[in-house]
């Protein structure tokens, strides 16, 4: 393991400001502590720090000698609306909220990676930190592309993280192409006719177009794509009727749809279209479908994965840097910013054996062993795309 100093000295200090934000989570745009304490270190280390891109985004520019390069680094703020049973000392203090995925985790690593790389000053060109909001499920990394990221901070290329407790500590994992897929959502409403439980008869009960179309919609991954292609359709919420003995009128069906090709997403949204209409033609009701499409796949560019592998190899060493993993159905918003930037995403490994939680459970709790390598990667991809040539580092 090859960790940087400078990363290794702030340690404690990162652990001290994950677990603050960690006590303290805020959900999608609502983040505006968190962004006060983020643009409040930032300009504590030196930097140009500009607020209130996508509402409550933050990016700390750090510029160091005459090159002309620039690159930005990506973390998350946000944290969940899940209830918190991890019993540490730190837990969320905000009843229902809660920093389930790591993302106070990500903030401290790439605030520890801007405080010493603004004391290394072994960089030639400028450096963009990017704290974006909203990732979970709002889309924050696309109001930030909107509202003009890249053109505000003309970076050549943006790189961001995420940690993965399914990983081993001190790995890492990347691919050039699809690393995370596309997230789309459904909800399909269909009208019957209402009435006595005792009297089916003289209905049109929207149940059973329930019943068959969420069996019907398991057939178009089975049976329209090709063995090679990856989607996965999942109805996720059925809300209908109110009381024992009413057939109801109405029936409502929800779920997401995950894939990697924008041709296997155009595929699955035809084929929910035309199933929700010929089921409801068969028992002669009607049904509307909205269907959003939400994340983008996630996808690498081949010279800026090299980049990443390469940075993440000189940390942690060749051996513990996977270059090929199974791509995940799981989305992520960065995705957003891959669309318009080159770039690349990585996986950080946390887990420490099978007693792991994994994101997104009310026990997980971010590891604090993996913050000195999350801030390693991070200065050392920095140095790596910005070399400082005859830069002399400050005293």
């Amino acid at each position: 393991m090859n960790l940087v100093d400078e990363i290794q000295a702030l340690e404690s200090e990162m652990r001290d400001w994950r677990h603050h934000l960690h006590a303290h989570p805020e959900t999608a745009f609502e983040e505006a502590a968190t962004a006060v304490f983020v643009a409040e270190h930032l300009r504590s280390f030196g930097l140009e720090v500009h607020a209130g891109i996508a509402r409550t985004g933050v990016v700390g520019v750090l510029r160091n000698g005459t090159g002309a390069g620039a690159i930005g680094l990506r973390a998350d703020l946000d944290a969940l609306h899940v209830h918190e049973a991890s019993g540490v000392s730190y837990q969320s203090r905000h009843p229902g909220r809660m920093h389930a995925c790591g993302h106070d985790g990500h903030t401290a690593m790439l605030l520890g990676a801007a405080k010493a790389l603004a004391k290394r000053r072994s960089f030639d060109g400028t450096i963009y930190f990017v704290f974006q909001p909203a990732e979970e499920n709002e889309g924050g990394g696309r109001v930030m592309v909107e509202e003009g990221l890249f053109d505000r901070f003309p970076m050549e290329a943006v790189y961001g993280l995420h940690n993965w407790p399914r990983k081993a500590l001190g790995t890492f994992a990347t691919r050039t192409g699809p690393l995370m897929g596309a997230y789309d959502i459904f909800e399909i409403v269909v009208t019957g006719k209402g009435g006595h439980a005792a009297m089916p008869y003289v209905t049109r009960d929207p149940m059973l177009f329930a019943a068959h179309m969420i069996n019907a919609l398991q057939t178009i991954v089975a049976r329209n794509l090709h063995p090679q292609d990856a989607g996965v359709v999942s109805v996720t919420q059925v809300h209908g009727g109110d009381t024992w003995n009413v057939i109801p009128e109405q029936v409502v069906l929800r779920g997401t749809v995950r894939t990697f090709r924008q041709e296997v997403q155009d595929l699955i949204e035809q084929r929910i279209r035309g199933l929700a209409a010929g089921v409801a033609s068969t028992f002669e009701m009607a049904a509307t479908v909205r269907y959003e499409r939400r994340y983008p796949a996630t996808v690498n560019t081949a010279e800026e994965t090299d980049h990443a592998v390469r940075a993440a190899r000189a940390v942690v060493g060749e051996a513990r840097v996977e270059t090929d993993p199974v791509p995940e159905l799981g989305s992520e918003d960065f995705a957003f910013m891959l669309q318009a930037k080159r770039g690349c995403y990585v996986w950080m490994g946390t887990g420490e054996g099978e007693g792991t939680v994994n994101v997104h459970n009310p026990r997980y709790d971010f590891n604090d062993r993996a913050l000195a390598i999350g801030g390693s990667y991070w200065v050392t991809l920095a140095e790596q795309q910005l070399p400082a040539g005859a830069v002399r580092r400050a005293a």
